[in-house]
């Protein structure tokens, strides 16, 4: 009679289960990390400091002061004059930003507080066509720029967008004009206006609002410019310098005013919102 014999399953045998989107891979370091220990960090890696993008309505829960932020303007929304089509429909481009953020356009604008000190703050959401200023983006901007002179307070803009919106044609690039008005009236009234920069801050975004706040942040590693680093290489035909465009390359000639760590950047906010704004070390 044969015998078949039998192993008993030791602890090398059991398959570990890890549930799904618990863990990502750094876009830096190449490092794989535990997905609630970088949201516990601000969305920057542990590992390297690589801040990762953070959509719009994040991004307004860290730097203001829990229950104050009231937006204003969210009903306003793009709408498709030049019906313009590419690879798809303008209109179907905006139908899917709108299912993918929950939300209307690209900018979210609204009066809060940062450590007690009120302000109006506009936030550029990337997750929404890349972050893309059209129309609405621009006079959402504008706005913001608008209600902060009336209401005398001081103005804070984080820019994250790929520049302006190309199936708006000249309405888009018109914005720039529009949001450089609205901030030299509010520089006439000596209000302060401080940019954030994230990555990215290229095109019309870098060319106008984003470059012109009377001090200009840059979290560490964003990409600021107008052309991506590609398409110059392209143009001109050179190798361009290491880190090109990058926040520290800026700093280091002068573009930006500071690098700014996500973890310090609320704190660093109050610090110049006191100053600007005659707050003193209250």
């Amino acid at each position: 009679m044969a015998i078949r014999l039998f192993r008993k399953k030791d602890e090398s045998d059991k398959k570990i289960k890890i549930p799904e989107g618990m863990w990502i891979k750094c876009d830096a370091c190449l490092e794989i990390i535990y997905k609630p220990e970088v949201e516990r960090n601000l969305n920057v890696c542990p590992k390297c400091v690589y801040h990762f993008r953070i959509p719009a309505t994040e991004r307004i829960r860290a730097v203001t002061d829990e229950g104050t932020f009231a937006e204003f303007a969210d009903d306003m929304e793009s709408v498709d004059v030049l019906n313009f089509v590419d690879t798809k429909k303008y209109v179907d481009r905006l139908k899917e930003a709108k299912k993918k953020t929950g939300r209307k356009e690209a900018v979210i604008v609204g009066k809060g507080k940062i450590n007690g000190i009120d302000i109006v703050l506009s936030v550029l959401d990337f997750e929404f066509q890349g972050g893309s200023m059209g129309s609405v983006v621009g006079e959402k901007v504008a706005m913001a720029a608008e209600t902060a002179l009336e209401s005398h307070l001081p103005l804070v803009v984080f820019s994250a967008s790929g520049g302006a919106r190309m199936q708006e044609g000249t309405l888009s690039l018109m914005q720039m004009a529009k949001t450089g008005a609205a901030l030299a009236r509010l520089s006439d009234a000596r209000l302060p206006y401080i940019s954030v920069l994230t990555d990215p801050t290229t095109g019309g975004v870098a060319a106008s609002f984003a470059m012109l706040g009377d001090v200009i942040i840059s979290e560490p590693g964003a990409l600021v410019g107008f052309a991506g680093p590609r398409v110059i290489e392209q143009t001109i035909k050179q190798k361009l310098p290491e880190g090109f465009q990058r926040a520290e390359f800026l700093l280091e000639h002068g573009m930006v005013d500071m690098i700014v760590e996500r973890s310090r950047l609320k704190a660093t906010l109050t610090q110049i919102l006191r100053y600007l704004s005659g707050h003193g070390d209250r």
